[in-house]
């Protein structure tokens, strides 16, 4: 015999290979002796039948098969579904017996099915017997012989129609479907997206608001509507738009929406002028001296800052200062620091005798809190270009050898405290783990990254912080243990400003603490107009003072010689341990963009005074200053 060849690959395989040999498709049937349409009775089918005689059935092969099913048609049987025989004309010869998984005519001596490899059932069943899957086909002879074997193409037509009319239909409801969803959409929301993509700026406002949320994302439905594809998609917010258009003002509106964690806008400075923000930004970065030596290890500031609230607020009208306030300060943190025990303004003395009131500055929740809290405390903007993210990494990096042993000092001290110890190769793997967040944007920072941060700003860091972390339901369920004051203890004192600036540590969160320059700014009584002077306590509402971090077994016990050493302490009529703070007056740049944002709410102010004035909006500001994330 010759060569089949596959109808798939066309690799031609041995005659008694059952399937391809390269594509393992089926060999076609067509090629096999399966079909016995006639026994020794009626002779033989097809047009050579008289020839073969003898009693033999004739075989069909791919040479003859069109001959062979010319008198044949399919159709359905007349039988009832439930019968599990078909019941030809004739009974089968030849003994074989028909396998009732795939009705291949098997020999019958054959004990499973050579097609299928089903076992033989213990009564040969005859050929006519079908499965009861096929029961309701049966292959019927015609007695025309011009008639040829036609398949039933009305399921098919049916389905054609049917599929037609589901196809009509499906337009009817779809026209429907898109008024409907038309009358339902959320106008406000889509005008919104149109805004940020045609530039304006006033459909946006109205959306945040509302109470809409910048976070939305666009829906598939709604992607229709906008019928733009090429400037929507689906999944895409607010942000993404204005990122994608490059709508800078527009993007940094959402962004205080999203952080402000509520309804309504955060009006930051930097928010208000942008431009101004970013020139500062550049300006901060060319202080910053990188070169690295063994007697210069960290990278460093070359000019100090320090961020005080303009006195213009004071003439503001009490509506508009509450309004003013609202939008700068985080109303969350400034509460928890101030509730019982309080943190900070604890003292009449010193917030209403002395002016030394701290407020908390709003601030993003978004991992790199404590970076964006000392920009705002030294020049007023956040820390978008991760200028003291890649000092502090250089910080670890270059100085580590130094900082290593006073972290370890101090870690095994309060670890023997807590009566546990570590071995070397747990507090190494601590180390590399702190090294290893200093650079990566976003991770939450320790007491280590606040001590060698210090170094950056060769200034004193006070941290006011609460003592226990609590859960949402006000639970204790850890120690802080951030509150305290961070001195560049690896510097020389006279390399280093006296001034220190002020952080607040809620849960998980920095916020920057700045007082408001007054007209009357004093020096403990004596009047002086160059410089302003906030007075910031070293002690906390139990008079007790506050810790300095990371001291040596030898300076342990002269905490106070230490403050008065690297800071310009004093001590108030009430007694009290208080540390100055001067500021020199705002850089041209910081003052031009206060300026900008002041003249925002004096406008509201005019608004206010005019015989037809109308009411400022007033919405309720919130700020999400608790994460875990950080």
């Amino acid at each position: 015999e010759t060569k089949w060849m596959c109808e798939y690959c066309t690799y031609e395989n041995f005659p008694n290979a059952l399937k391809c040999t390269m594509c393992r498709g089926a060999k076609p049937l067509s090629s096999e002796d399966i079909y016995r349409l006639r026994n020794n009775d009626d002779g033989a089918v097809g047009s050579g039948g008289g020839g073969n005689g003898g009693g033999t059935a004739a075989i069909i092969t791919a040479d003859n098969l069109h001959e062979q099913l010319k008198p044949l048609r399919i159709a359905d049987s007349e039988f009832p579904k439930q019968s599990t025989h078909l019941h030809h004309h004739q009974p089968c010869s030849g003994g074989k017996w028909s396998c009732g998984t795939c009705t291949y005519e098997n020999w019958p001596k054959s004990r499973k099915c050579i097609m299928c490899g089903t076992a033989a059932p213990t009564t040969p069943s005859p050929v006519g017997r079908m499965s009861p899957s096929r029961s309701n086909l049966a292959i019927i002879p015609t007695s025309s012989p011009e008639r040829e074997v036609t398949v039933t193409r009305d399921n098919k037509s049916s389905r054609v129609s049917n599929s037609r009319r589901s196809g009509e239909a499906s337009t009817a409801g779809n026209n429907y479907e898109y008024e409907r969803r038309r009358r339902q959409a959320d106008w406000t929301w889509l005008h919104a997206c149109q805004g940020v993509v045609e530039g304006d700026p006033v459909p946006v406002e109205a959306f945040l608001e509302s109470g809409g949320d910048p976070t939305r994302q666009l829906t598939p439905s709604e992607v229709s509507l906008l019928n733009r594809p090429s400037a929507f998609d689906v999944g895409h917010t607010l942000v993404h738009l204005a990122i994608r258009f490059h709508r800078e003002d527009m993007l940094a509106m959402l962004v205080s929406s999203i952080d402000g964690g509520g309804p309504g806008l955060k009006r930051v400075p930097s928010y208000v002028a942008p431009e101004l923000a970013s020139a500062i930004r550049r300006h901060a970065a060319t202080i910053f001296n990188a070169k690295h030596s063994h007697s210069l290890p960290f990278p460093f500031v070359t000019e100090f800052t320090t961020f005080i609230l303009p006195a213009e607020i004071e003439d503001l009208p009490s509506s508009v200062q509450e309004q003013l306030f609202e939008e700068l300060l985080d109303k969350d943190v400034q509460q928890q620091l101030e509730s019982e025990p309080a943190v900070i303004n604890w003292s009449v003395e010193i917030t209403v005798q002395l002016g030394s009131r701290l407020y908390a500055l709003w601030n993003r929740s978004q991992g790199d809190c404590l970076l964006d809290s000392l920009m705002q405390a030294t020049w007023g903007v956040f820390d978008r270009d991760s200028l003291l993210r890649g000092a502090l990494a250089d910080s670890l990096t270059h100085g580590g050898q130094l900082l290593y042993p006073r972290w370890l000092e101090s870690e095994t001290r309060q670890a023997r405290q807590l009566e546990f110890s570590l071995s070397e190769a747990q507090w190494a793997e601590d180390w590399s783990s702190l090294v290893g967040r200093a650079s990566q944007p976003g991770a939450s920072l320790q007491q280590l990254h606040v001590f060698a941060l210090a170094h950056v700003l060769r200034r004193p860091v006070i941290v006011y912080g609460v003592k226990f972390v609590k859960s949402f339901r006000g639970e204790d369920i850890g120690y802080a243990g951030f509150q305290g004051v961070y001195l560049p203890l690896l510097w020389e004192p006279s390399f280093c400003s006296v001034t220190p600036v002020a952080l607040g540590y809620t849960r998980g969160h920095f916020s920057a603490l700045v007082p408001v320059e007054h007209s009357r700014t004093h020096e403990m009584g004596v009047p002086n107009n160059m410089v302003r002077v906030c007075y910031l306590p070293l002690v906390d509402s139990e008079r007790k003072l506050l810790p300095i971090h990371f001291l040596t077994k030898a300076e342990v016990g002269s905490e106070e010689h230490l403050l008065r050493q690297w800071l310009d302490v004093s001590t108030t009529d009430g007694g009290l341990l208080v540390a100055k703070q001067r500021a020199q007056g705002h850089p041209l740049l910081v003052a031009q963009m206060l300026e900008e944002w002041l003249n925002h709410y004096r406008s509201l102010a005019q608004m206010s005074g005019t015989p037809y004035n109308r009411t400022i909006p007033a919405h309720d500001f919130s700020s999400d200053g608790d994460t875990d994330d950080e």
